[in-house]
């Protein structure tokens, strides 16, 4: 299960956050944790460079993309590589909804466009597309509207 995808800015405030089957009295402690994880081993880091880290039975795969620290938090069949698979297609969509890489203006500018982006890629702690064509056409459909 995808326990969390956590967005911040590189000072360690937090953009978005998506908990999955994680209690509310441990939210707090996941939060803290990955933004000091964050801060002590993403200064210098490459664009997009990956990160793996574990901690209890959860694995964790963070990274930096432009102005905006990703991590993501997975468990059981989301183990390091899984998680891979995510962050390479959550860091797309979001490549894509900002044009590039994003500062952290640019990110908040598209915030309800890559909200959207992250429904569509994970759904109740599951990956559920991968693919950007399928994630841009899902983004783009307007609900019904009376008639």
């Amino acid at each position: 299960m995808l326990l969390a995808i956590l967005i911040s800015n590189s000072i360690g405030n937090i953009l978005i956050e998506r908990f999955n089957g994680v209690p509310s009295e441990e939210r707090l402690h996941w939060r803290t944790f990955l933004v000091k994880l964050g801060a002590d081993n993403l200064k210098g880091a490459r664009n997009e460079e990956l990160f793996v880290a574990s901690h209890k039975s959860v694995y964790i795969v963070y990274t930096v993309l432009g102005g905006v620290c990703i991590y993501i938090v997975g468990k059981d069949e989301y183990d390091e590589l899984a998680l891979t698979e995510v962050m390479f297609v959550t860091t797309s969509a979001i490549k894509d909804a900002c044009r590039k890489s994003p500062s952290e203006r640019l990110f908040l500018d598209k915030y309800g466009k890559i909200c959207l982006c992250l429904d569509e890629i994970v759904w109740k702690g599951i990956l559920e597309n991968t693919e950007k064509d399928r994630i841009r056409r899902l983004i783009g459909l307007k609900p019904p509207t009376e008639i």
